[in-house]
């Protein structure tokens, strides 16, 4: 269904402001006028925000509507399909692997999936866990990603197309059948359902109410997402599509895209900003440990000087201008999703919205999720 976007203004207006005040720190007029007019500029949906300052969050809120349709407001439990940050989740659970000596970042990827999977203008050079979770093995998407048969030599004829020119390890091409891969690698390594596995190790004992498998979260809390179509909204149904059937006829190490590791998590803002703040404390929350200082801060460390990709976490220098931050983008259906932080001063954002005006700016981010995040920055960490 398309929805006109004429009236926007007006809508975003209103500026639906649920969920928690956590601070009355940036709460002046002046701030929630200069928020309004971003989202009046992009036309913003709805965009559910959370700020954490000195290790805790300190502001939430959400602003808009989760059904253009109904006019629900949005809020900030409700749930998105987060996209690429997703893949932060698939890395922590293989580092918690690696702490426990079950596999290597070292290790051939051909073995861990259970099929060749080799460059083969660099037949000899083979491609380690650790490429592949830091977008450095010359593997692409041109072929798609939703099932590893784009790599099999025996059903796709194309299969070299899936491979870039350069050697394995010296590049870096952001890759989302990567992921998809770790996905199944996790699966054969602990012989648990991916989605399963990432809920016990991940998701239970932070606590969060998220998940990658859509049938098993309450469908009332997602939050619809609006693709934009010239001067219009489309909503997409489709970024919670139910998997009962395709689970059906499961195979474990094969059938893992399903639930897209490399983009599928089903999570709220008020959670993510939960799951940021453990990484942010390296690999700690509260009494809960996730990963060791020392593994965390690999996942933090870019490893392409290109893009300065860690394990599935990058390094952002120009979100801000003079911090250093530490994160992951989203983009899909409409979604556009921001989680950064800053390790050491401890402060760091969340900002999704459900649709917008995808403008770029020159680097090539979405131009409302950067001021919004500026804004958050100026009005809740750099006043005294």
């Amino acid at each position: 269904m398309k929805i006109k976007s004429k009236g926007f203004k007006s809508l975003m207006s209103i500026l639906v402001l649920l969920g928690i005040c956590m601070s009355a720190v940036g709460q002046s007029k002046d701030f929630e006028s200069e928020l309004k007019k971003i989202t009046d500029k992009y036309e913003a949906v709805g965009l559910a925000i959370v700020v954490v300052k000195k290790g805790k969050p300190i502001y939430e809120k959400a602003f808009g509507y989760k059904d253009l349709n109904s006019k629900e407001p949005l809020t900030t439990n409700d749930l998105f399909r987060i996209a690429s940050i997703s893949k932060s989740f698939s890395s922590t659970a293989i580092m918690q692997l690696v702490e426990q000596g079950k596999v290597s970042l070292d290790d051939d990827i051909s073995e861990l999936v259970g099929f060749k999977v080799r460059n083969p203008k660099y037949p000899d050079t083979k491609i380690t866990l650790e490429m592949m979770l830091s977008h450095r093995s010359s593997i692409n998407d041109s072929n798609g990603y939703f099932t590893f048969d784009v790599l099999d030599t025996t059903k796709n004829k194309d299969w070299e197309k899936s491979y870039n020119n350069y050697e394995p390890g010296t590049d870096y091409e952001y890759c989302n059948l990567n992921f998809n891969m770790i996905g199944a690698v996790l699966e054969r390594l602990t012989h648990v359902r991916f989605d399963n596995y990432i809920k016990q190790q991940i998701l239970n004992p932070l606590k969060l109410d998220a998940g990658y498998c859509v049938d098993s979260l309450d469908q009332k809390r997602f939050a619809k997402l609006y693709e934009r179509e010239g001067n219009s909204y489309t909503e997409q149904p489709a970024a919670y599509n139910p998997r009962s059937e395709e689970i059906k006829n499961y195979t474990m190490g094969v059938s893992t895209p399903v639930f897209s590791p490399t983009g599928g998590m089903k999570i709220s803002a008020h959670d993510l900003a939960k799951y940021m703040l453990m990484h942010m404390n390296y690999g700690k929350s509260g009494k809960v440990k996730i990963l060791d200082p020392l593994s965390s801060k690999k996942m933090q460390h870019g490893l392409s000087p290109k893009e300065n990709y860690g394990l599935a976490l990058l390094e952002n220098n120009r979100l801000i201008e003079g911090e250093h931050m530490v994160g992951h983008t989203g983009s899909a259906y409409g979604l556009y999703s921001n989680m950064f932080f800053e390790p050491d001063k401890k402060f760091g954002f969340i900002v999704i919205t459900n649709g917008c005006i995808p403008t770029l700016d020159r680097n090539e981010d979405i131009q409302m999720s950067k001021e919004v995040i500026n804004l958050l920055y100026k009005d809740f960490i750099s006043k005294k």
